[in-house]
């Protein structure tokens, strides 16, 4: 399932740091704009405590964890949405991105220059929602100029509903607000919204990144944010790129512990990162656990049982017969699938049951 976050942000904000600590991948971390042209993309594993807890009891051969593709998007410059410095290119990036991971330079360092020559991450925020929404406007505007007479002429109902969403959008947008601020009642309105694909509408994580003093409890500029976007239906993160950079260095899994214990964090920012870009795509995570591996499968919330077995091979779903569910709370307090089966913990599910995150699953299918 290549569902894909975009880290976005002006030149020098720490973006490609950032990504440099998600993935192995090393994009160049210069410290002047456009050092980042074409996209990188990183596929990112995404850390799972149920995972290994699985794995001591079941104790297979491998072990899968789930993945997420983060892409590093050129650093974005006033007049983007006219094409200066990189734009066109960044806003056909955005445009192919599920969500928008925008971080946002919370620090103070005279060794790292700021193309707008101070520090000031609502501003910086508001430069790149600017872009955005022109390019917005600009598929907003193209689209009423088709429908608007149908609309307002005829009896075509489906030409109204889409003039009803475009105008409401074009309104939003026009008093400089997000469209992921316009919320729809109907199916049939959401539906339409969806089918804009404007990149305003994507779902957006505000990724702070502060100075390492501030990792834990954030700065004033943090502040300034929180209050700016609360109106915005987003999420916020407080990371310290450079902090992260250097956990990044050691080898081992404690040593990276005893270094957050240290600085005073629980987990490092990244894997609080990975584990927010997962749920902004809307993901869950399902398991499969045998002897051979033990496996996380990614799928969409709200999926039903078939095509959760599709995620796995398609013709799970075309033959889709059952499906086997243990609760993972179950699997861990009775130690494993034959002790569910005794305790009569195993659900046998239809084709209308609606994955849980967590499920443990096994699918009969015939084809």
């Amino acid at each position: 399932m290549a569902l894909q976050c975009g880290i976005v942000g002006l030149p020098n904000v720490g973006k490609s740091t950032l990504f440099n600590c998600l993935s192995n991948a090393k994009a160049q971390s210069a410290n002047f704009p456009f050092c980042t042209i074409e996209p990188n993309v990183g596929v990112i594993t995404v850390p799972d405590e149920r995972l290994n807890r699985l794995a001591e009891i079941v104790n297979p051969q491998r072990i899968v964890p789930a993945t997420v593709e983060i892409v590093d998007i050129a650093g974005l410059v006033k007049g983007a949405s006219k094409g200066e410095g990189l734009g066109n290119k960044f806003l056909a990036n955005i445009r192919e991105t599920d969500a928008i991971i925008h971080v946002l330079r919370c620090f103070d360092d005279p060794n790292v220059v700021h193309v707008d020559g101070s520090v000031n991450p609502v501003r910086d925020k508001e430069i790149i929602d600017y872009e955005l929404q022109l390019k917005d406007l600009e598929t907003i505007d193209g689209r009423i100029s088709r429908v608007q007479k149908q609309a307002q002429t005829g009896g075509d109902k489906a030409a109204k509903l889409q003039y009803e969403v475009l105008r409401r959008y074009k309104e939003a947008l026009e008093q400089g607000k997000a469209a992921r601020t316009v919320q729809f009642d109907t199916k049939d309105e959401q539906k339409c919204a969806h089918d804009l694909f404007l990149l305003t509408n994507k779902p957006v994580l505000y990724v702070c990144n502060v100075d390492d003093k501030s990792a834990v409890t954030g700065n004033a500029y943090v502040e300034q944010v929180r209050e700016a976007v609360k109106d915005e239906n987003a999420e916020i993160l407080i990371v310290a790129a450079q902090t992260e950079s250097e956990i990044a260095e050691f080898e081992t899994y404690e040593e990276r512990q005893m270094f957050l214990e240290e600085i005073g964090l629980k987990e490092s920012g990244v894997s609080r990162l990975i584990r927010a870009a997962f749920h902004l795509l809307n993901l869950e995570t399902y398991f499969t656990a045998g002897p051979l591996e033990v496996r996380a499968w990614t799928y969409l919330k709200g999926s039903k049982a078939p095509q959760c077995a599709g995620v796995i091979h398609s013709d799970f779903e075309k033959g889709f017969i059952r499906a086997e569910v243990i609760k993972y709370d179950d699997y861990i307090a009775l130690g494993g699938e034959t002790q569910c089966r005794e305790a009569g913990k195993i659900g046998i599910e239809g084709k209308d049951y609606v994955v849980q995150d967590g499920d443990i699953m096994h699918f009969r299918f015939n084809v």
